[in-house]
C-alpha cells in the first residue's frame, strides 16, 4: 500500500496541477478551449510534471514538498471543473467550507483548549456530521457534491493518502483560501451590482 502511494500521490497532484494550468490558460483565452484540447494539455502538463526529465526528483516532488498532500474533495473539484457540463460550485457550499476553515484551523493551530484535528482520528460523532453535510447537499440537489463527499470518505477509510485524519482528506488550506475569497467576491459583486442598481433607479 506504501508503494501504491508513493506512485498515486504524485499523479493526483501532477493532474491537479495541470488543471490549474489549463484553468490559468482559459482565463486568459479571449475562446473557449475545447475539452479535448483541455484533455490533451492537462495528459501532456501532468507528464513534464510527473518525471524527473534529468533532474534528480520530478517537478512534482518539489510541489508536493511545498503543498503536501491536496484534499480529495479539491482534487475532484479541480477535476471535474474540466467537464464540458461542469456547473459553479453553490455559493452555500463556498460559505460552509470558509466558515468551518475560519473556525477549524485557528483551534487546529493551538488556539484554546479544543483541538478539532482530533476528531478526524475515527470520531463518529464527526463522520455523521460529515455524513449528514452530504445529505444536505443531496437535498439542495448538488448531487456532484454527494458524490465527492462519499469519495473523500471512501478514499479515508482504505488509507488512500499518508494522513489516517479525515480532516486531511476534506479540507486543506488551497480549499479554504478558495472558498474564503470567492465568497469575499461574491458579496463584494452582489454589494456592487446593488449600488449601481440604487444609483440607476434612485429619483431624479
Amino acid at each position: 500500500m506504501n508503494q501504491l502511494m508513493q506512485i498515486t500521490a504524485p499523479i493526483e497532484l501532477s493532474i491537479s496541477c495541470a488543471v490549474v494550468g489549463v484553468w490559468i490558460l482559459q482565463k486568459f483565452s479571449p475562446s473557449a478551449i475545447p475539452f479535448v484540447i483541455k484533455v490533451f494539455l492537462v495528459l501532456l502538463m501532468g507528464n513534464i510534471l510527473f518525471w524527473p526529465l534529468g533532474m534528480n526528483l520530478p517537478l512534482v516532488a518539489y510541489v508536493r514538498g511545498l503543498t503536501g498532500d491536496l484534499s480529495i474533495v479539491l482534487t475532484l473539484l479541480l477535476w471535474s471543473s474540466l467537464l464540458p457540463a461542469n456547473k459553479p460550485v453553490p455559493f452555500a457550499f463556498k460559505l460552509f467550507v470558509a466558515i468551518i476553515s475560519l473556525c477549524f484551523y485557528p483551534f487546529a493551530l493551538g488556539l484554546g483548549m479544543i483541538d478539532p484535528y482530533a476528531w478526524g482520528y475515527g470520531s463518529i460523532a464527526f463522520l455523521v456530521s460529515v455524513l449528514f453535510f452530504a445529505a444536505l447537499c443531496g437535498l439542495a440537489n448538488w448531487t456532484k457534491g454527494v458524490w465527492i463527499i462519499a469519495i473523500a470518505i471512501l478514499a479515508w477509510s482504505v488509507h488512500w493518502h499518508e494522513s489516517a485524519n479525515l480532516w486531511d482528506y476534506l479540507l486543506d488550506p488551497f480549499l479554504a483560501i478558495w472558498a474564503i475569497y470567492s465568497c469575499i467576491g461574491m458579496m463584494y459583486t452582489r454589494k456592487r451590482d446593488k449600488a449601481r442598481s440604487g444609483y440607476l433607479f434612485r429619483p431624479g
